[in-house]
This record gives structure tokens, sequence and C-alpha cells, in this order.
């Protein structure tokens, strides 16, 4: 039987919005979008882009890092990007700076806003445990 394992960083939008970080079920781990905040949930870098996806896969390391699981093992991602002409190239900066050498399977979506004003970049991830670290 399968055991479910759940993750919050415990901001004010979990509860708001009644939903989990990332949700652990057998092997698969499900990450909701992340996006750029700090650790009391406050928004972060409204309508920068580079800085927003830099902490947005910063705060996918503590996902990880909760789970005890790698970069390596990211299986898949979708990206939703506003102005993702205009934000093109500095999303495959950023996601070839995050993975390296790994290439997990991979949306971008181009899109006219985000829940936040000034947001511009939400990602969600599958993690599979059972992949090499």
């Amino acid at each position: 039987m399968a055991t479910i394992d759940v993750f919050h960083y415990n901001v004010p939008a979990e509860s708001d919005f009644g939903y989990s970080q990332a949700i652990k079920s057998g092997e698969l781990i499900h990450v909701s979008g992340q996006l750029s905040f700090d650790e009391a949930g406050e928004f972060l870098y409204a309508d920068d882009f580079a800085a927003q996806l830099k902490q947005t896969y910063a705060n996918m390391d503590k996902v990880l890092d909760h789970y005890g699981a790698t970069r390596n093992q990211v299986v898949s991602q979708t990206l939703y990007v506003v102005n993702l002409r205009q934000n093109a190239a500095a999303t495959a900066e950023g996601n070839l700076g995050y993975f390296g050498d790994h290439r997990p399977a991979s949306t971008v979506l181009g899109i006219t806003e985000l829940t936040l004003p000034g947001q511009v970049i939400e990602i969600s991830f599958v993690i599979d445990t059972k992949l090499p670290a």
C-alpha cells in the first residue's frame, strides 16, 4: 500500500488556497507550482524574470531536500511564463543552469498572467525517487 507524505512551507497561501507544496505518493512526488517567495511567504522580485526564476528554482531545492531527492530525479516540469517570447532565452538559460546535463521532460506555456501582480514565472514538477540520485 502506498504511503503519502505531504510537504508545506507553512506560508499563508497554503491555507488560504487549500493546497500542499508537494505530495509524495509511492515513489512519485508531485510538486505544486513553485514561484518566487521567501520563507515568510512574501512574493519577491515583481516583474524581474531572472530573479524570479532563480528564486523559484531555489524553492524547488527546498522541496528536493525535504524528500532527500536530487535534480536528477526530476522527470518532468511545466513552466508557465508571462511574455514567453520576451523571456524565452532567459527561460532556457535558467533551465540549463539549474539542471546541467540532466534533461527532464519539459513543457513551456506562454500565458498572459499569473496569480500575483508582477509574477512572471511559475514551475510545477514531478519527481521519481526510484531514479538514481
